[in-house]
């Protein structure tokens, strides 16, 4: 795994001098110095910083064709390198490394970057620039795996793995994104194309870049088609679920370094534990949590005699860590998930440099509640289901009367059965309470914000483009979709891949695959949801490698006790500190949040959620936009697990 970075600016006269100030800033995605490399001619600057993970000796790039006039460099891994490596022998091109990079500088080569887009299998994102044509090529990967943003003003084009690295561009202006703070307090992300940074923008999934003389023009390669066959069997398709996602997961194993997996209690990090058998194994536990993740998977652990790793973090270290994690995200993520995910890559890097993970399964594979039968009542269940099959023009109209109706035990449910998803739709948040579709509704976020930052903003108005892609599928594919686009893509695509590369860890998710989604999306959504559960077609899948017990579990994902938190006084006053600065009141109204704060202390409101969220993004704002040259003496370096590793000469 590695970090890119690139720029085209006639206005920069030391572009080697500048290049490599920006790779230092990334310097984390890549340790290994001897593979670290860059580019600069008149026209571009391209840098490359390198974690060996496939050729560890000869991988270092740039890399260059035949010739010297065609270079590339690449973030990521290429599953089905090596058939596509002896086509390209065959086809007469002179390999000069093992690596998968250089699949990508020969596919482009023979194929342009369309026929090698449409061959490949992996996660990346790459440049390639061809010194003939005087044009900078890219690509992001078919889900966003790989972080990609771009910057474009006037002459100056910045594009590369983190923004960070973008601030000792001279010509970079660093400004907040005002228009975004809004629906980031209503979704604990970010969800716009244009990041929180201004004038810098998310490249996007599935998408590739020619760069041409002052031009940026981007090509659409793939994206989720839902072409339902309705004619297999279920047997049918639990085999086809399973033999994909075993090629897949050992697909996912090819390295010249050790691979781990993390595991939770999950079906999802169990089935692909259960299917790669690695030596090591990691998870995590919270000091007081209200679930214990660790010791049930400890017991699929060693059941298949893995070496099981745990790690328990108390609420200390966690406020301590939390500044050093939004950074290394680059825009707020109040997901509280952020938290474990530190702590268990962290552990992992100890031991190995690859790990694989479940990411991906829900969203394929129809896993969340939100998107069937969340009503326990009997009652509820039988009239929404009514509700769901009246004629179209009917159902609507019954929406809109339960909307306008007073709050109801079961009103949620009545009304989502009713309503078409494109209506009242919010993504991933109703999982937690599916009565608020929100962290803040709109009239909230307003509330708390200042003048210039409050907007007209939905989560739902910022859905409504890729809801008119897939209105004519079914409304559970709909929400798979709007999941796969949003939450998957700006939550946790991004802190999966920031905060493992903050510890110098590739992770891996084999879920993520272009073939087990195309599995996933032509099964009939009645074999994934229906009135036995969520997933259910893969659970069954899942059942030829685990226990009974496992394939049927619960989802609950590695628990974080942020409640607790912050009804102990110590964890209140350190928030309650931050909130009283003298320039959050730029930003948002402090008496209101003083108030939300304090509320939620007492326990007359259960306001953790945007608390957390609120508090996130002072930490981010803070680091960034009050001391950033500081936040970089401080954080700005490999991790110490990292450099011991690099000190005893056993980094890879």
């Amino acid at each position: 795994m590695c970090g890119i970075i690139a720029f085209s600016d006639p206005q920069v006269e030391h572009k080697e001098e500048t290049i490599n100030s920006m790779m230092k800033l990334i310097q984390h995605r890549g340790p290994n110095i001897d593979g670290c490399g860059n580019f600069t001619d008149d026209k571009v600057a391209m840098g490359f910083v390198r974690l060996s993970v496939i050729d560890l000796k000869s991988g270092a790039q740039p890399l260059y064709n035949e010739d010297n006039s065609i270079l590339v460099t690449f973030n990521g891994e290429i599953y089905n390198y090596q058939s596509l490596r002896k086509e390209l022998i065959n086809a007469g091109h002179d390999f000069k490394t093992a690596t998968d990079t250089e699949v990508l500088l020969h596919g482009y080569e023979e194929w342009g970057m369309a026929g090698t887009l449409k061959r490949i299998r992996g996660m990346f994102a790459y440049f390639i620039y061809d010194t003939n044509k005087q044009t900078m090529y890219g690509a992001r990967d078919f889900f966003g795996i790989k972080p990609l943003y771009y910057y474009l003003q006037g002459e100056t084009f910045i594009v590369g793995s983190e923004i960070k690295s973008f601030m000792r561009h001279p010509n970079f202006k660093m400004e907040l994104n005002k228009k975004a703070v809004k629906p980031y307090l209503m979704n604990q992300y970010n969800d716009l194309k244009e990041t929180l940074f201004k004038n810098v923008y998310r490249f996007p999934a599935g998408h590739w870049f020619e760069y041409s003389n002052g031009h940026l023009t981007t090509h659409k390669y793939w994206d989720a088609q839902y072409n339902i066959d309705d004619d297999r069997s279920e047997e049918e398709v639990i085999d086809q679920i399973d033999k994909t996602v075993t090629e897949s997961v050992k697909l996912h194993n090819i390295a010249d370094v050790k691979v781990g997996s993390f595991l939770s209690e999950g079906v999802d990090s169990s089935y692909v534990t259960s299917v790669l058998k690695p030596q090591e194994v990691f998870s995590v536990n919270f000091a007081n949590g209200p679930f214990d993740e660790a010791s049930v998977a400890k017991e699929l652990a060693d059941e298949n005699g893995l070496n099981f790793n745990v790690e328990t973090v108390d609420a200390k270290e966690a406020f301590d860590d939390f500044p050093e994690m939004q950074y290394h995200l680059d825009e707020p993520d109040a997901n509280p998930s952020v938290v474990p995910l530190w702590y268990l890559c962290r552990l992992a890097r100890r031991k190995v440099t690859v790990a694989l993970s479940g990411e991906g399964a829900d969203e394929l594979f129809a896993g969340y509640v939100n998107y069937g039968m969340h009503s326990k009542n009997d009652t509820i269940k039988s009239i929404a289901s009514r509700l769901h099959n009246l004629p179209e023009k009917k159902r609507q109209l019954a929406a809109k009367m339960i909307k306008k109706m007073p709050n109801f035990p079961g009103k949620t449910q009545l009304y989502t059965w009713a309503a078409e998803p494109s209506d009242y739709y919010t993504g991933e948040s109703w999982i937690y309470d599916p009565t608020q579709p929100s962290i803040f509704t709109s009239n909230q976020a307003n509330l708390v914000l200042q003048g210039d930052y409050q907007n007209n903003l939905t989560i739902n108005s910022i859905y409504q483009d890729d809801f008119g892609k897939v209105k004519d599928v079914d409304d559970v594919k709909q929400m798979q979709y709007i999941d796969l686009h949003h939450f998957m893509f700006s939550d946790i695509l991004q802190k999966a891949d920031k905060i493992s590369m903050a510890h110098s860890l590739e992770l891996r998710v084999p879920f993520l695959d272009r073939k087990v989604a195309e599995v996933a999306n032509n099964i009939p959504t009645k074999m994934l949801l229906n009135k036995n559960g969520s997933k259910q077609a893969f659970r069954k899948a899942a059942l030829r490698h685990l226990p009974e017990d496992f394939a049927k579990r619960p989802k609950l994902g590695f628990p974080v006790p942020v409640k607790d938190w912050l009804e102990e006084e110590e964890y209140c006053d350190q928030v309650r500190d931050l909130f009283e600065e003298s320039w959050v009141n730029e930003i948002f109204n402090q008496r209101q949040i003083l108030r939300l704060l304090q509320d939620n202390y007492e326990g007359k409101i259960n306001g953790r959620r945007q608390i957390w969220t609120i508090y996130t993004f002072l930490v981010w704002y803070k680091l960034f936009f009050i001391d950033f040259d500081n936040t970089v003496k401080k954080y700005g370096h490999v991790q110490p697990e990292v450099q011991a590793l690099m000190d005893s000469g056993k980094l890879v």
